[in-house]
């Protein structure tokens, strides 16, 4: 790549050939997977949405950090887990500039021969020593432990593609700036939670009036209501269970923040799954059911879990990263996870179909219990 991509910028997939040329025998660039589920994309052109210079990382136990990722950026790009077990999460993917060229967005047609010939220049123009067929095979194992299946993505070997990045490290939100990821009003709004937020948990006994004075006033400065506030469940009570029969293509109303409490107990779970601050901001919000989500791949065991019951994603509603801690301005967009309890059918509009762009929330801080 002749240059830094940024968001906006036109690329197009190189294809397969060029990229397998750029993995080694384990299917990688940069400790990077490359997944069958790509390969879908390769010579079609897209807009780069981010730069991909950090990621949240699911893999050890709560708390999360962040992972720092080099020469990455996020396309309108989602797995559809067709080579990882029917895995319905839909993360977004992570693509190396080196799989990418810069493109024109009138562009049609192959690569010119030169800019054919510069890939394989820039690719090594050797043999590939990874195969198509190692792709697949690369995505999964058998646990001899209890036979059961063990997956590998990009999200469950993010370590290997990156290093460890502390909250603290100011270059990474120049960075966010920098690329365009967050917009110094964000970055502002952001530091500011934080700063409150770590102050009301200070242990000084400012919690309760802090927390009062932000849920009374919020109306000032244009946001919601404190995006932490427990639930009124008390522990060890049954948090109710609601049926829509919700399909892609419905549309909901996510309800007030105040009715989800009611849902969830003072840790913020509805039957073990976590309702997080980062869903606060879709409160009142009208939105289209995208699917159902029955399984999805557990990131620190890779191996599947079956929803007890199953949760609602919904099309374009994604996690801002705003209130996570030691994670803020996670630029991976992944999708949340809805119980039925906290949304409201629309009656009267005919279900449409969920549109093909999956636009990318973060699962919530807390997401490793989901069932």
């Amino acid at each position: 790549m002749s240059r830094i991509l940024m968001p906006g910028d036109w690329v197009e997939v190189r294809s397969k050939e060029e990229i397998l040329r750029t993995l080694d025998a384990d299917g990688t660039l940069d400790g990077m997977l490359f997944m069958p589920e790509m390969l879908q994309y390769c010579g079609r052109r897209f807009q780069v949405q981010k730069r991909a210079h950090k990621s949240c990382d699911y893999t050890t136990p709560y708390p999360f950090r962040s992972r720092r990722i080099r020469g990455t950026v996020l396309l309108e790009t989602r797995c559809d887990g067709a080579a990882h077990g029917g895995c319905q999460a839909g993360c977004t993917i992570l693509w190396k500039e080196d799989w990418l060229r810069i493109a024109g967005p009138s562009e049609v047609g192959s690569p010119t021969a030169s800019e054919t010939a510069k890939t394989s220049e820039s690719t090594g123009g050797h043999e590939a020593t990874c195969r198509e067929m190692d792709l697949w095979r690369r995505t999964q194992m058998v646990d001899p432990k209890d036979g059961q299946p063990r997956y590998f993505c990009q999200i469950t070997e993010i370590q290997k593609a990156s290093e460890p990045l502390a909250w603290w490290d100011v270059r990474q939100y120049w960075e966010d700036f920098r690329s365009g990821n967050v917009t110094l009003g964000r970055l502002a709004a952001g530091f500011v939670y934080s700063a409150y937020y770590n102050l009301s948990q200070a242990g000084i006994g400012l919690g309760p009036a802090m927390r009062w004075f932000y849920n009374t006033f919020h109306s000032l400065w244009g946001g919601t209501k404190f995006p932490r506030n427990p639930g009124e469940i008390p522990e060890g009570m049954p948090t109710p269970m609601v049926s829509l029969d919700l399909q892609a293509g419905h549309m909901v109303r996510v309800k007030a923040h105040e009715e989800i409490l009611r849902t969830v107990n003072i840790r913020n779970q509805n039957r073990g799954m976590f309702w997080d601050a980062e869903l606060v901001p879709y409160c009142g919000g009208t939105y289209r059911v995208l699917r159902r989500v029955n399984k999805i791949i557990n990131e620190q065991t890779g191996k599947m879990v079956e929803m007890k019951s199953p949760c609602i994603i919904l099309d374009s509603v994604v996690c801002q990263a705003r209130y996570s801690a030691c994670r803020m301005f996670c630029p991976r967009a992944m999708y949340p996870y809805w119980r039925e309890a906290w949304l409201e059918r629309i009656d009267g509009i005919k279900p449409a179909p969920a549109t093909s762009h999956e636009g990318t929330a973060g699962l919530s801080a807390e997401h490793q219990s989901r069932s």
